[in-house]
């Protein structure tokens, strides 16, 4: 089913209304009505009783967001959450990680009286717990060095704020932050491929899947780097979408509103 995102944006935020000093659009805009003045509002169409929001030149009218912009809006502040939500994952591990570096020995300590006590349980369902993967792994990390474990919270802070800006700019539709996340996002793409070839799972592929599309839609829908146009052709298009600029370039009177 089409969603209607005009309609369904305006019935969560309300109508957009404004009145402009030109008489020929003004005219376009606006009805009379048994039961009072009806404007059209930019964004849905639909007239709106009741004084308009706004008043003056045309070209002092606010852009309202329609159409297919609504829809990329919606994308990104989908986008904008997904970063938010990894950037705080990873303030969380970041802090763990600082956490365990200047508590090392206790918590090796802590692991061994743990890995005593629950030993004789896991042999006793035939899994060996010296020879486990986990457990190696885990036991390896005793071994890094202080300075080594700061370094690798500080990256993970580093990479953590990237994704909280991003989150913060994409949420706003900044051209900037688009920016931003392609190249951060394409940057790390090597990587998550890499970790692929070592170890198979289904969330790093959902991961990886997600990150390319993220990547080619952005450059694409919003013409990143000159593609499709550019920054020129992006606000032109966004222009076209305007009620007031489609009113203007069709130059019929509008329909009378029938009264509600």
């Amino acid at each position: 089913m089409k969603i209607d995102w005009d309609r369904r944006t305006c019935a969560r935020k309300g109508h957009v209304t404004y009145a402009p000093d030109e008489p020929g659009l003004k005219v376009r805009l606006h009805a009379e009505t048994a039961l009072g003045d009806v404007w059209r509002c930019l964004r849905c169409g639909d007239f709106v009783l009741g004084e308009p929001h706004g008043s003056g030149p045309a070209d002092h009218a606010p852009l309202v967001p329609r159409g297919k912009v609504l829809r990329d809006l919606f994308i990104l502040r989908f986008l904008a959450i997904e970063r938010a939500v990894r950037g705080v994952f990873i303030v969380l591990v970041a802090l763990a990680v600082w956490k365990f570096s200047n508590s090392q020995d206790s918590v090796r300590r802590l692991f061994d009286e743990y890995l005593d006590v629950f030993r004789p349980v896991f042999r006793h369902f035939h899994y060996d717990l010296d020879h486990s993967p986990i457990v190696g792994t885990i036991q390896k990390t005793f071994g890094y060095k202080h300075s080594t474990l700061l370094l690798v919270a500080a990256l993970l802070l580093a990479y953590a704020l990237i994704e909280l800006v991003e989150a913060v700019g994409l949420w706003y539709a900044k051209r900037w932050a688009e920016y931003l996340t392609v190249v951060a996002t394409a940057a790390f793409l090597p990587l998550e491929i890499y970790e692929l070839t070592e170890h198979v799972s289904w969330l790093k592929i959902g991961t990886l899947v997600l990150n390319i599309l993220a990547v080619l839609y952005i450059a694409l829908a919003k013409r990143l780097f000159g593609l499709r146009g550019g920054r020129k052709a992006f606000e032109e298009e966004r222009e076209s979408a305007s009620l007031l600029e489609v009113e203007e370039s069709a130059g019929v009177p509008a329909h009378t509103a029938r009264a509600v």
